[in-house]
């Protein structure tokens, strides 16, 4: 099963708002680099995730305006963090327990990465894609 270390490889760029970020600023930059969180850093410190969810629940439902409110105003925190030691499947665990669609990872205290939950679904089917693969030239050989 594919580590953290391993699913973040392949996507080495993380992304991070200032807290003081307009949620307008925020949502640009993430439909300009096409995802779906931003991790909320203040000096190399963690304070939070900033997410499609959030804007949806917080701003629009809300009747805010994007474009005044601060992405710290409403953004998720604390936040849940991955390892880079950690399976998919032990980030599929936290993500369905906790109710959260990424996962910003940590090495030795500093944010190295985001894990997202598409990456991890397309981890675990990469694994059981080739599981099956080794099965059935397994049994295709008289195993």
């Amino acid at each position: 099963m594919p580590t953290v270390r391993e699913i973040i490889a392949r996507k080495p760029d993380v992304y991070t708002v200032d807290p003081g970020s307009t949620v307008y600023d925020a949502l640009h930059a993430m439909a300009a680099r096409d995802i779906g969180a931003l991790v909320v850093v203040d000096h190399d410190r963690i304070l939070g995730i900033f997410s499609e969810r959030d804007y949806a629940r917080k701003v629009i439902l809300a009747g805010k305006s994007s474009r005044d409110l601060a992405v710290a105003e409403i953004m998720s925190s604390p936040v849940v963090c991955a390892e880079p030691g950690w399976s998919a499947y032990d980030c599929m665990s936290v993500m369905t327990g906790r109710h959260v669609r990424h996962l910003p990872v940590i090495d030795d205290g500093r944010l190295v990465g985001v894990v997202s939950i598409g990456d991890v679904v397309s981890a675990v089917v990469a694994e059981q894609a080739s599981t099956i693969g080794h099965l059935e030239r397994y049994i295709s050989a008289g195993g």
